[in-house]
């Protein structure tokens, strides 16, 4: 929607006049994540003229970039992950060692919250999504310089309890480079960060599930 703004106005004074206009949104301030052009903003910021202004809750936890010598994918999409199309794309002649880590519906929750889930929704904020990914990409090259090819790729829409849906992938010359530790960094990092939310439905009823991360300055 489009919105006429006051002047100088900062993100917290923004989230207090979208609680005023629309009380059915959660009506505490820190459950609401304001991002300003594809970047998170924090309370004490200005508005900028024309800003694309997203707001969303903290995280639930395409395109290809970077040259040929370290390629990059990521992507939101609803179709199937294919294990092998994606080695493929990140898969260089040095390459000697390949990680993967894939999420997977759950449909039987077992312990103190035990419950069975039928499918989950998934929905993301793709412009901002894809940028946060090849954040997350970055942040791995400077850790683990040895890591080759990167892929991360998350699907969206209505998944079923066994369908994966999300794949991190590291590829390095050796095992011994941190390609492990450089895959179980980028889902821990994606579930922070990229905007995507799912939605549990069971024999109970739907719930959309809001993760306990929340960004902060200089940080994210």
């Amino acid at each position: 929607m489009d919105l006429e703004l006051p002047d100088q106005l900062k993100v917290a004074g923004l989230k207090k006049l979208l609680l005023e206009r629309y009380p059915s949104l959660p009506q505490s301030p820190s459950s609401l994540l304001v991002a300003i052009n594809k970047e998170y903003a924090f309370d004490k910021e200005e508005i900028p003229q024309g800003a694309e202004i997203a707001v969303f809750p903290p995280v639930s936890g395409g395109s290809a970039e970077g040259g040929a010598e370290f390629p990059t994918v990521f992507s939101i999409t609803e179709d199937s992950l294919d294990l092998n199309a994606i080695l493929s794309q990140i898969t260089r002649p040095s390459t000697g060692a390949a990680c993967f880590f894939s999420g997977m519906v759950r449909g039987i929750t077992s312990g103190s919250e035990a419950h069975e889930t039928e499918h989950l929704e998934y929905e993301a904020y793709v412009p901002m999504a894809e940028a946060k990914m090849q954040q997350v990409a970055d942040e791995i090259r400077s850790r683990w310089p040895e890591v080759e090819g990167i892929a991360i790729v998350q699907r969206v829409g209505k998944l079923m309890p066994g369908t994966p849906t999300v794949m991190i992938a590291c590829t390095a010359a050796h095992r011994d480079t941190g390609v492990f530790e450089a895959a179980r960094y980028g889902i821990d990092r994606l579930k922070e960060i990229v905007p995507i939310w799912k939605k549990e439905v069971g024999p109970e009823g739907e719930v959309w599930v809001e993760g306990e991360y929340i960004p902060s300055p200089g940080v994210d």
